[in-house]
């Protein structure tokens, strides 16, 4: 059963029908006119534009009139390849008000998959930015296997013989036009996210409102955030933590939504706005924190003495708050102490200073890196979820409590159970019913209890905490028949600043080899520090006898904490970072490990020689 959406303390109430995306916005328009819904800012700007959500929803009134003017109907779906801007948000909103599907695709989407998810979703119709994905998208208009017919182009002037996007709103809407809106059932399919595919083809994962508003009801029961609060967008509308965190929740709490088109820039826009919420990939915790320890080696000694005295209070502080006990008098006195005079100085350097809720999903978080952030007062809310699940499946909670290293809790519209093997399964009212065939039907993916099997391994313990330990398919299985997971191994390599990325290998091999990556923001930190010079030089880096010296007492330290089977026996450290442009990340930052082990298999291969 699907809780109502709050209020936000409005005693207006909710509308009595089941509630909607559509009857959201309706919602937030009638109640909140003047609040703001929607900035952004070009390049050119120096101020942000915005838009409340009266505004928004006038906006998309006339884009949905525009679209259907084009012939898109209820349930057709239409493509979305964007960067985060306002014409992405609002056309998504705009199709969905017109009972149609929007399905938003990776900006980095190489062009068979670009192919596979047309012929898939059966689209007649894409908006894409410029011209330069339009030049990738305009073979499929005369592919007889695919029913694209025609693009619609963002950017003014270039749109080449395409339609451009302006022409979308030329036209008034018809008179009336608005009754024929927001017609959408809690049942109807909200969305297709395609999974960003780290092995094998992108599937198309269905969800409906109702599962995806069940899942935005239960985590705000886990989470405490003021109302009307503000969120930078800037993960791709293509993930499933950003549609939730970036569309459907601002419209579920009425909240403001900041746009940040390039991630590139997404710490600029942290620095202006001082958020009460941040979401991060573990990837982005890390990089913020390989900048904050990098600036901290330039201190003056006792300044930075004074800094690592303040984290141990912190972290002292947070371990009560982790145990669920009150922290003594002293200690909390000791701490307010060290907040106020030293810590929240740093962290107001980076716009993290007014952050009441940080988190972190997608992938395994290093527990050094969460416990980094501890050391500053910030608790990273490690989360775990699947596109599947409509987000958020655990997570941990200020409300309901924490473990440092898990993943929290199951939130209320789901159950979790371990399988004999380990494997994580999932059940309840937000999880999908199945990916999209290209005959329009919904293949059937749980098992006959309705158990979604998540191909995660993991345990819940004694007190309801999930810990996941890797990928199933994931797992390297050595020679010797032993179990290893590559992620504990990774993120205890990881531990050392000079370590930015890492990826082992030793599937069917008698021990473990690993391909490590100087870390572009900490390495000429330290680089600096001893004395070595071109210490921007990354490739000069890597080949330093001083550098190689220290990245081999960090994997010696690594693996003193490694039973014999994980431990690490060759390494090969590099000095390009990797990422969603060179392949080896997703878009959203997960280790493509089938990429890294063709990119690098003469490497590899070298590593087991004798």
């Amino acid at each position: 059963m699907t809780t109502a959406p709050r209020t936000d303390g409005d005693p207006q109430g909710e509308p009595a029908a089941p509630p909607t995306l559509p009857r959201l916005l309706e919602r937030n328009a009638r109640l909140h006119p003047d609040l703001p819904a929607l900035s952004w800012r070009t390049p050119d700007d120096a101020a942000w534009s915005t838009l409340t959500w009266a505004e928004v929803r006038d906006r998309t009134t006339e884009l949905a009139a525009g679209l259907a003017a084009l012939g898109v109907g209820r349930g057709d779906h239409v493509l979305l390849m964007m960067a985060n801007r306002p014409e992405h948000w609002l056309s998504d909103l705009a199709l969905v008000r017109l009972g149609a599907v929007p399905v938003s695709v990776y900006g980095t989407a190489a062009p068979e998959q670009i192919t596979h998810i047309a012929r898939n979703c059966r689209a007649a119709l894409a908006v894409v930015e410029g011209a330069a994905q339009a030049a990738v998208w305009a073979p499929l208009l005369d592919d007889d296997a695919t029913p694209l017919g025609r693009l619609v182009v963002v950017e003014d002037g270039e749109e080449g013989h395409h339609l451009p996007y302006t022409a979308l709103t030329r036209e008034p809407a018809p008179e009336g036009f608005g009754k024929a809106l927001d017609t959408a059932r809690p049942g109807d399919a909200l969305t297709v996210v395609y999974t960003s595919g780290t092995t094998g083809e992108p599937k198309g994962v269905v969800l409906t409102h109702e599962q995806v508003l069940a899942n935005a009801v239960a985590l705000d029961e886990v989470v405490d955030l003021p109302p009307h609060v503000e969120h930078i967008c800037y993960l791709p509308f293509a993930h499933i933590a950003e549609r939730m965190l970036g569309i459907y929740l601002p419209c579920h709490r009425a909240s403001h939504v900041h746009l940040c088109a390039d991630p590139a820039t997404v710490a600029e826009a942290v620095r202006e706005l001082r958020p009460r919420q941040f979401f991060g990939v573990p990837r982005v915790w890390e990089k913020l924190a390989a900048a904050v320890r990098a600036g901290l080696t330039l201190l003056p000694e006792e300044r930075r003495k004074a800094v690592e005295e303040a984290a141990e209070v912190a972290r002292e502080h947070v371990g009560f708050q982790e145990r669920g006990e009150q922290p003594p008098a002293a200690l909390a006195d000791a701490y307010t102490r060290c907040r106020e005079t030293v810590l929240l100085p740093l962290l107001a350097a980076g716009g993290l200073d007014r952050v009441a809720w940080a988190a972190s999903a997608s992938a395994p978080m290093p527990l050094d890196v969460v416990r980094f952030w501890a050391g500053f007062g910030i608790v990273v809310m490690d989360a775990w979820g699947l596109t599947e699940t409509a987000g958020v499946t655990t997570a941990n909670s200020p409300r309901t409590g924490f473990r440092l290293g898990s993943v929290g809790r199951p939130v209320s519209s789901v159950r979790v159970r371990t399988a004999a093997d380990g494997e994580l399964q999932v059940r309840g009212s937000s999880v999908f019913a199945g990916y999209l065939r290209p005959d329009g039907t919904v293949g059937p993916a749980l098992d006959e209890e309705g158990w979604l099997h998540t191909g995660d391994i993991g345990r819940v313990d004694e007190d309801g905490f999930v810990w996941v330990t890797d990928r199933k398919k994931e797992m390297i299985i050595t020679s010797t028949g032993k179990n290893v997971s590559p992620a504990l191994v990774e993120n205890a390599l990881k531990e050392h600043p000079l370590i930015g990325q890492a990826m082992v290998h030793g599937d069917r091999h008698s021990y473990l080899v690993a391909l490590l990556v100087l870390d572009p923001e900490t390495a000429p930190a330290w680089a600096a520090s001893h004395g070595l010079e071109n210490g921007a030089d990354l490739a000069a880096l890597a080949a330093h006898p001083a550098v190689v010296e220290e990245v081999d007492r960090a994997v010696a330290a690594a693996n003193s904490r490694l039973n014999r089977t994980e431990q690490v026996k060759r390494y090969r450290l590099l000095a390009q970072e990797w990422g969603p442009a060179t392949g080896e990340l997703t878009p959203s930052l997960k280790l493509r490990r089938r990429v890294v082990r063709d990119k690098y298999a003469t490497e590899l291969t070298g590593l087991y020689r004798d």
